[in-house]
């Protein structure tokens, strides 16, 4: 058999023969319509997703994830998770573990990210506040003791690949035995200040991009894309919806809708910090690291995968790193290892 070969690419003969086969056998159960198939999405990593028609009119989506580049398990794990929290995730229908191929549930085309871009400011501020309601959702019912600790080590590795995949590969900067001291010191800052926090489920990448406009009928956007899931700090999800990769907010509504999460989670017994100016700069702190890291592995999309795509957004996040090393006092050294990447690119950071 031959599956829609027209449709589907393959740079693998091998997989694409592993594949026929494997959906050869799930699809007399689902009543798939293999001649459908069609690209669905891609991401950042080796994983690609397919769209076909199943019996009664409806789709499903297949998950392409090569091994030993992508590993499902995870991806099937906190599936269950979020099922049994009843939250809204692709469920797994079949699943080949060894060789990397899902067969899911279809959240629908709808990309939060997109739906925001287009919504007057009512929609928009609506749909932020079924995200923000959906990961309370997320936080009370996904238990963090099942998921991987966020812990200092990794949080490290995710810092290291700053500087040497942004200031050393993508800018050809190299730092002095002072530049690398102080970069120490602000990895130091911001690694205890994340394990400081309480520890909550936590998605890893709760943005536009992996959210879904909810089915009709349905009150919570979909999640997707969680397979990275952890068990760390209560603010990290939060600073990834707030400061997105692609679309940003002025401040003051980032304060409004943080202001609101805070107090929903204070009245859930979610335990955040009862000053909400001190959580405010956990969560700038947390948004800090994680955007220090997403400068690295944009610029590693680039260099060592082909997707230079990515690296458009890199002024965005030097836009958000000035921002929080302007106001906190312990975080300025960090404004001498940023202006010198390029100056240009600081300045254009992004208009809030």
């Amino acid at each position: 058999m031959r599956v829609a070969e027209t449709k589907i690419a393959w740079g693998d003969a091998a997989r694409q023969t592993a594949f026929e086969r494997w959906i050869a056998g799930v699809a007399p159960r689902h009543g798939l319509d293999t001649a459908s198939l069609a690209p669905a999405s891609a991401d950042a990593s080796f994983r690609r997703y397919l769209r076909v028609a199943a019996s009664e009119g409806g789709t499903l989506i297949v998950m392409d994830a090569p091994p030993p580049q992508e590993d499902v398990r995870p991806f099937v794990h906190v599936a269950g998770l979020a099922a049994a929290a009843g939250l809204c995730a692709p469920r797994v229908l079949e699943a080949d573990v060894d060789q990397g191929f899902l067969l899911l549930t279809d959240l629908g085309r709808t990309v939060y990210l997109e739906a925001l871009q287009a919504a007057p400011e009512p929609e928009a501020d609506r749909l932020m506040r079924d995200a923000l309601a959906a990961l309370l959702r997320w936080q009370q019912g996904v238990p963090a003791a099942a998921l991987p600790p966020f812990d200092e080590a990794l949080l490290a590795r995710e810092l290291k690949l700053f500087p040497e995949w942004c200031v050393q590969r993508e800018f050809g900067v190299s730092w002095s035995d002072a530049e690398c001291a102080s970069w120490q010191r602000i990895c130091d800052l911001l690694i205890r200040s994340a394990l400081a926090q309480p520890v909550v489920a936590v998605h890893a990448d709760w943005m536009p991009r992996n959210l879904m406009v909810a089915a009709p009928g349905a009150t919570s956007p979909g999640i997707l894309d969680f397979q990275d899931a952890v068990a760390g700090p209560i603010t990290y999800d939060l600073a990834s919806l707030l400061r997105d990769a692609f679309l940003s907010w002025d401040e003051a509504q980032e304060l409004d809708w943080a202001v609101r999460w805070w107090q929903q989670a204070r009245q859930a017994g979610l335990p955040v910090d009862a000053d909400f100016g001190e959580f405010w700069r956990a969560l700038e702190w947390m948004g800090l690291q994680r955007h220090l890291k997403v400068l690295g592995i944009f610029c590693r999309l680039k260099h060592r995968d082909g997707k230079a795509r990515y690296a458009q957004d890199l002024p965005r996040f030097f836009g958000y790193a000035q921002r929080v090393a302007l106001r906190y006092a312990p975080l300025k050294p960090l404004l001498k290892l940023l202006e010198p990447l390029s100056g240009t690119e600081l300045r254009a950071g992004c208009t809030f």
